[in-house]
């Protein structure tokens, strides 16, 4: 949580920006210690802190989180507190909200971007993609609140495999995703997310740069206990302290390129998850 705060107190509009922490219970008695911790360090930042009684998981939380905010301002940019923000990451957001904010292909705004060779006739600084990313992102509430976040389509999505063929699109983990969510066996909200992003045939905007960093791999994380990560980034740490105007080329008619989906989708495919797999059994 130190560290997010620090990159982002580095950011121009840090400042001006409202801050609202959600912070879930602990999950045991020995981790309250740290969750005590993080409310110190929130606290530290603003006064608006809103602290679970009860461990809500990760999903309920962030659901509850996000809404909240979307009702008060109709956007919202969200960060968890494993990330690290490169200086641009705010203008990049704000920029991006503004620009796509009437566009109804775009479903989010997405800080974190895949390193992907960009075509040579390519012009912008972002890409689209099929996957949105839960690392540093950002929505409207007319998008959020559309979500059907009990999947009630299940029963017939699970019994169609071209569908499901075509979720996978987007990554060829994303149908066993969804199902280990439908099944028990995870508490995403993010694959929910990318579901109603299949249905609707939205996208994601992304930089070609990242302007986040996830630090979240090891035994200590919930979710991703590997140490080794295969999303690989090109960090973009140009100081835009002084910047004034648009900081980023965000063409309004920014379109889909199949060559940049398909590399996209390399980074999910089986080969990488078996790879991934296999050296968190061998630790390392």
């Amino acid at each position: 949580m130190r560290r997010l705060i620090d990159s982002l107190q580095k950011n121009a509009l840090y400042q001006e920006s409202e801050k609202i922490f959600f912070i879930d219970g602990a999950r045991s008695l020995t981790e309250q210690s740290k969750v005590d911790e993080v409310i110190s360090i929130a606290k530290g930042v603003t006064s608006n802190v809103n602290v679970s009684t009860k461990n809500k998981g990760l999903g309920a939380s962030i659901i509850a989180g996000v809404s909240q905010v979307m009702k008060q301002y109709g956007r919202a940019i969200v960060l968890e507190d494993d990330l690290y923000c490169a200086p641009g990451f705010l203008l990049y957001m704000n920029q991006a909200l503004d620009q796509y904010e009437h566009d109804e292909r775009i479903i989010s705004v997405c800080g974190y971007g895949l390193r992907v060779r960009r075509p040579a006739d390519y012009v912008g600084d972002v890409y689209l993609s099929v996957r949105s990313s839960s690392w540093g992102w950002a929505t409207w509430a007319n998008r959020w609140e559309k979500i059907d976040w009990q999947v009630q389509d299940w029963d017939a999505f699970k019994g169609n495999k071209h569908a499901q063929r075509a979720f996978n699109h987007g990554g060829g983990d994303m149908s066993r995703m969804l199902q280990g969510y439908m099944e028990g066996r995870n508490q995403s909200w993010a694959i929910r997310f990318c579901y109603h992003q299949f249905k609707t045939g939205t996208y994601s905007v992304h930089p070609f740069k990242s302007l986040v960093e996830n630090y979240g791999f090891g035994e200590e994380a919930t979710n991703c206990k590997q140490k080794y990560s295969p999303y690989k980034i090109t960090l973009n740490n140009q100081d835009y302290s002084h910047t004034s105007g648009s900081a980023f080329n965000l063409p309004k008619d920014v379109k889909p390129n199949e060559s940049i989906i398909k590399q996209l989708r390399h980074y999910y495919s089986l080969p990488v998850r078996a790879y991934c797999r296999l050296r968190r059994i061998l630790d390392i």
